[in-house]
């Protein structure tokens, strides 16, 4: 068994796998992110989540971790080594991937969106956009070769939400969901709209622009936290993958731990 760690801004989701021909995902959770917490606490956390799921934390020999929140790396991988006895494999540069990032510098590129274009390029057709809607929304290029082209970055849909309810006196802090109607004829149906349907339009909007420079998208796959209610929203034809990065992160982990076919 093998334990992967999605290590983001807001959340951290972790992703237990069985390791035969096709890996199977056995359950997956998702943690607040706290950067304040030891590897002590976090290993507490980790085998709670074991529990919740009726899992015995002994069956997993090894771990693999992204992480895009610097100060926590260290303690997240001493973490994963409590729990399964072993280092786990860190995605940082160096790591082989399988992927030829043709950005300018290719050790700046996140280690999630490393992990999300290495599932893009083993799970859906090329070219392909990667849309991930966490604290930043992003959307990644992977051309028909399979290469990482590059990407566009956006404030998130909840940090956008959360800055109009701090910057304003009359807007409140609502809830996230899309209402029934575009034009709302209250507070809350206008935030609303504007949040979601906007967040729609944009996406559907930049990857357009996108295949201008890129030629048609094969197949567009969203993930993070709100990808499912977002996308749902789109007009263009986009499948949601919860378990993108974690599915990226195991063919990352088999690559390198000599289980890859390409080995």
């Amino acid at each position: 068994m093998l334990l992967t760690i999605d290590a983001g801004n807001s959340n951290i989701t972790l992703g237990v796998y069985d390791l035969g021909r096709e890996p199977k995902l056995r359950f997956r959770s998702r943690l607040a992110t706290q950067r304040i917490l030891t590897s002590d606490q976090l290993a507490v956390e980790l085998l709670q989540v074991f529990r919740l799921h009726q899992a015995d934390p002994a069956v997993c020999r090894d771990a693999v971790v992204s992480c895009v929140v610097t100060e926590m790396t260290q303690a997240i991988a001493e973490a994963a080594e409590l729990l399964t006895g072993r280092p786990p494999l860190v995605l940082l540069p160096g790591v082989k991937t399988g992927l030829n990032i043709r950005i300018d510098n290719p050790a700046q590129l996140g280690s999630d969106l490393t992990a999300s274009a290495v599932a893009a390029k083993a799970f859906y057709p090329l070219p392909c956009l990667v849309v991930d809607l966490g604290t930043a929304t992003k959307i990644s290029a992977v051309d028909a070769r399979g290469d990482f082209l590059g990407c566009t970055i956006a404030a998130g849909v909840n940090l956008s939400l959360d800055a109009l309810s701090a910057s304003t006196s009359q807007l409140p802090r609502i809830s996230f969901r899309a209402p029934e109607r575009t034009i709302g004829t209250n507070t809350i149906d206008s935030m609303q709209s504007g949040t979601v349907f906007g967040a729609a339009c944009m996406i559907d909007g930049m990857c357009a622009r996108m295949e201008r420079e890129l030629g048609r998208a094969a197949s567009v796959v969203a993930t993070g936290g709100l990808a499912r209610d977002i996308v749902s929203n789109c007009a263009r034809e986009i499948i949601y993958d919860g378990e993108l990065i974690l599915r990226g992160l195991v063919e990352i982990y088999r690559r390198n731990r000599g289980l890859h076919p390409a080995n």
